[in-house]
């Protein structure tokens, strides 16, 4: 079973992220910010993580920016508000990205096709 870290402010998206993920066959750990999200990648070491871009505490850039320098392969896709951002997200080290408000199937295909990558 992979496991699944997902990492957003909102307690809204992160349940319905932890209800469809679950349904779906996934293990699911989650954090509301870019500290707790990396504190929980080194504890649960996870397959692939879907976060946030707009957080306190600390962004998902930044959290990105920290991560890739521990651990560079694993995939992360991105949820947004802001479309148009796939070439600034590779350059950041991003796999992939889906618009809030986002479509709950499409981001299940995005995460079966980047699993499958490993």
């Amino acid at each position: 079973m992979s496991k699944i870290l997902v990492i957003d402010d909102e307690p809204d998206i992160i349940k319905v992220l932890i209800s469809r993920l679950q349904a779906n066959g996934y293990e699911v750990v989650s954090a509301t910010n870019g500290e707790e999200g990396l504190e929980r990648f080194q504890k649960e070491n996870p397959d692939l993580i879907v976060l946030d871009i707009l957080m306190p505490q600390m962004d998902g850039y930044t959290f990105v920016k920290r991560l890739k320098k521990a651990d560079g392969d694993i995939p992360i896709i991105v949820l947004t508000a802001k479309s148009g951002m796939k070439d600034l997200f590779a350059i950041e080290g991003i796999t992939d990205y889906v618009v809030k408000p986002f479509n709950a199937d499409e981001l299940l295909k995005k995460i079966e096709k980047n699993l499958r990558k490993e």
